[in-house]
């Protein structure tokens, strides 16, 4: 799973110097695959991210190292210092300090941000401890995948994904994900031929229904004139509902989907029966898309809500 997680890493160079052989140790770039993808296949492995400017790292580290020596060897902790290892802490999105990530057969599964009790760091490490030898599940896959496309990188997710559905060809949720990854690097004529050629049990399922609603906004959009003229239409006449119809299509196209969605809204709010009821129906559409629990999506719905009964 793609969780990630702050802990405190150790805010003194030799707080591991008594731990036998290599439960606790410190790594670099050029050692973590040995110290913890490769480690990570035979036991957990703990690791945290720390800076010696780091307060909160200074107390968490060494409460987490104490519990992970009470674990008696059942996991592995090893030390990154972000400000020695910055490419190390990039290409994981460390985006501060403390940040505790827990790897099993080599792919992160549990993670949390900032300095925590003794009590939470050990159930921290007995959840990991428990099934050892069982890794990341489908589910955590498809969920690690869906993360790195929300931040902006389908090419690395389209693999992840592609490397899922080889395991289980059927997983509609895998095949909904590298969908949208083609329609997110503008392959959407390949996501459609895909689509079209997918079995009536794998293309009724919501994930892939879902997909199938942002090609077709991707192709209404794509039909859309300029958004500069569109803007200049509406300075001239605000109640020019089809220049603000197209140009919510338009700022969705471009990836502003907030300011569609604001667009679509205040159009509601002129004229709700415009054009056979087109902005809340294209509104149902994006809120599908998004998914039902993505913060737009349920701050439109409920602005929409108002509106409906306003």
């Amino acid at each position: 799973m793609d969780l990630i997680f702050n802990s405190g890493a150790q805010g003194a160079a030799g707080a591991a110097q008594n731990v036998p052989g290599d439960l606790i140790k410190d790594t670099t770039t050029a050692t973590f695959v040995a110290d913890v993808i490769e480690m990570s296949q035979k036991v957990p492995v703990i690791v945290d991210f720390w800076a010696t400017w780091c307060g909160p790292c200074k107390t968490l580290g060494p409460a987490l190292e104490k519990v992970v020596r009470e674990a008696r060897g059942a996991v592995r902790m090893v030390k990154v210092d972000v400000d020695k290892n910055q490419d190390l802490a990039a290409q994981l999105r460390i985006q501060s300090v403390p940040t505790v990530y827990a790897f099993k057969g080599g792919r992160p599964v549990d993670a949390f941000t900032g300095a925590q009790p003794e009590s939470q760091l050990k159930a921290f490490v007995k959840k990991l401890m428990s099934g050892s030898n069982a890794g990341p599940t489908i589910d955590d896959y498809i969920a690690e995948a869906k993360r790195v496309l929300e931040e902006g990188d389908p090419q690395t997710a389209a693999t992840i994904f592609n490397q899922i559905l080889q395991e289980a060809p059927d997983n509609a949720s895998a095949m909904a994900g590298l969908l949208r990854c083609l329609i997110a690097v503008g392959q959407t004529a390949q996501a459609e031929s895909m689509l079209g050629r997918l079995a009536p049990e794998i293309a009724r399922h919501p994930d892939i229904t879902a997909v199938a609603t942002a090609l077709e906004l991707a192709r209404h959009a794509g039909g859309v004139g300029e958004a500069a003229e569109l803007r200049r239409r509406l300075a001239a006449d605000p109640d020019d509902h089809q220049a603000r119809y197209d140009l919510a299509l338009a700022y969705y196209a471009a990836g502003e989907v907030e300011t569609a969605v604001d667009e679509l809204l205040d159009l509601f709010k002129r004229d709700r029966a415009w054009n056979d009821d087109a902005a809340r129906k294209q509104l149902v559409k994006i809120f599908e898309v998004l998914g039902f629990s993505h913060p737009l999506a349920k701050s439109g719905r409920a602005r929409l809500s108002t509106l409906l009964f306003s």
